[in-house]
C-alpha cells in the first residue's frame, strides 16, 4: 500500500516506510518506552551525576581559594618571620654593642684603677725609701758620731770626760746635719 497524500500524489516518506517495514504500533511503544527511560536516566541518573559535578566545581574553587588563601598567608608568615629575624639580628647587634661599651668602660675603669694602685705603691714605696733613708743617716749619724768620739779619745789618751764626749757627739752631729 503506497501512501497518498491528500492531493493524492504519492508521499515519499511513506513509501521509505513501507520499503523499511514501518509499524506505528511499534514505534509508539519504542517512543514511549524511550521518554520513559529518557525520563528515569535524567531524573535518577543525570541529575544526580550534574549535582555531583556542581559539588566537585565547588569544591575544586573552595579549594583553590584556599590554596591562594594559603599562599597569601604564606608570603605574610614568611615576611613576618623575615621581619622577625630582622628585628633579631638588630638586638643582637645592639645587644653586641653594648657588651662592647660596658667591656671599654670596665676596661678603663681597671686600667684607672690598677694605675690608682700602681700610684699607691710607687707613693708608699717613696715613703718607705724616705723613712729608711731617715733611719739610715740617724744611723750613720750615730755612727759617725762614735766614730768621732772613739777617734777623738784615741787621739786625746781617753783625757775626755763622758760630758764631753757626750756634747763632741752633738756637735759632729749638727754640722752634719746641717750638710
Amino acid at each position: 500500500m503506497v501512501g497518498l497524500n491528500i492531493l493524492g500524489m504519492a508521499n515519499p516518506a511513506a513509501e521509505v516506510a513501507e520499503k523499511f517495514g514501518f509499524n506505528k504500533q511499534l514505534f509508539t511503544m519504542h517512543l514511549v518506552g524511550f521518554i520513559i527511560v529518557a525520563f528515569l536516566l535524567q531524573r535518577f541518573a543525570y541529575k544526580p551525576i550534574l549535582k555531583m559535578l556542581d559539588e566537585r566545581r565547588a569544591k575544586i574553587a573552595e579549594s583553590m581559594a584556599n590554596a591562594d588563601k594559603m599562599k597569601v598567608e604564606l608570603a605574610n608568615a614568611q615576611a613576618k618571620a623575615q621581619e622577625i629575624m630582622t628585628q633579631a639580628s638588630v638586638q643582637a647587634n645592639k645587644a653586641i654593642e653594648e657588651a662592647r661599651a660596658a667591656a671599654a668602660q670596665i676596661s678603663a675603669q681597671e686600667s684607672q684603677k690598677a694605675i690608682a694602685a700602681a700610684g699607691d705603691i710607687i707613693a708608699k714605696a717613696k715613703q718607705a725609701s724616705e723613712a729608711e733613708l731617715v733611719r739610715m743617716k740617724a744611723e750613720l749619724r750615730k755612727e759617725v758620731g762614735r766614730l768621732v768620739v772613739a777617734t777623738s779619745a784615741k787621739v786625746t789618751g781617753n783625757i775626755l770626760t763622758a760630758e764631753q764626749q757626750t756634747r763632741l757627739a752633738e756637735d759632729t752631729n749638727k754640722q752634719l746635719a746641717a750638710n
